[in-house]
Formats: C-alpha cells, sequence, structure tokens
C-alpha cells in the first residue's frame, strides 16, 4: 500500500491495515491518529515508541493470534498470512529441530503460561531453537520485557512490508 493512500484512508479502513501488524488496540489508534505521514520512518518511529509502551496485558491480548513458532497455520487474513510468511523457512526442514522446536514450546507455555515469541522473520530453525532453549531460562520479568520487544519488533517489520 501507498502511504499516501493510507494517510486518505478512514480511520476504520486504516486500524484494518494496521491491526495485522500487532492487535494491540491504543497502539493501533495511536498509528492511525499520527497521520499523515510524509515518510515511512515518520510512521514506523511513531508505532516503535507507542509499542515501547506496551502493557503486560496489552502483550499478552496480542500474542493470543500468533501461532507457535514452527506449526502449520490454519485460517485466512492478513495477520495469517504474515505468520505463514514469516515462519516459511522454519518447519519441515530437520525433523530432529522441528521436534526439539515442538517440544520446547510446550516447555515454554507449561513455564509462562503463554505462546513462545519471537521474530522468526530472518532466523533460521537451529537459531530459534537456541533462543528458545535459552529463554526458558529466564524469569519471568525478563522474559515479559523480551516477549514485548519480539512482538514491537514483529509489528515493526510487518509495518514496513505493509507499505513496501
Amino acid at each position: 500500500m501507498e502511504l499516501s493512500a493510507f494517510n486518505t484512508l478512514s480511520a476504520e479502513a486504516a486500524a484494518d491495515v494496521v491491526r495485522p501488524c500487532a492487535d494491540v488496540g491504543d497502539w493501533v489508534a495511536a498509528v492511525v491518529a499520527g497521520r499523515p505521514y510524509d515518510e515511512l520512518d515518520d510512521l514506523l518511529a511513531l508505532a516503535d515508541s507507542e509499542a515501547r509502551a506496551w502493557t503486560p496485558a496489552e502483550v499478552d491480548g496480542a500474542l493470543a493470534h500468533h501461532p507457535r513458532i514452527g506449526e502449520r497455520l490454519a485460517g485466512v487474513g492478513a495477520e495469517q498470512d504474515l505468520s505463514r510468511s514469516e515462519q516459511a523457512t522454519i518447519a519441515g526442514r530437520d525433523g530432529d529441530v522441528d521436534a526439539a522446536i515442538a517440544a520446547g514450546n510446550a516447555a515454554y507455555e507449561e513455564r509462562f503460561g503463554r505462546v513462545f515469541l519471537i521474530r522468526a522473520a530472518g532466523r533460521s530453525a537451529p537459531e530459534i531453537l537456541q533462543h528458545l532453549t535459552t529463554r526458558l531460562e529466564h524469569d519471568d520479568v525478563a522474559e515479559l520485557g523480551i516477549v514485548a520487544d519480539e512482538l514491537r519488533q514483529i509489528a515493526l517489520l510487518r509495518l514496513e512490508g505493509t507499505f513496501a
């Protein structure tokens, strides 16, 4: 989508463009309210700043829309398409790594009570497994900070891709 076209959308239509990047209501509203944007960097800067203020409840709410890493995602829609694209290089390459990620996902959910979230774009399955293994050793506070940052990175990459 062209940034100039985004600037002219109704607030509702603009929110529909932004929401698949991260379904955090106040963040979506702030990104939409920041229009018009002269440059993509302006939009990304505001989105980044607003994302750094996400509360733990907002992060947990947004995680409800993210699939487990390495799992095939069912369903249709912009968010599902983005997740499939981001995880395209992860599953199905190495059975041992896939099995270890699946086991790690289960251990992570047992330990932290939420899905393991990581920016998959640009990372290999072994690299993701290494992060998963390391993050299982974190305390709850440290891990929540990492999850929020991973979600922020995903949101910004998705926004950038939307307007590329």
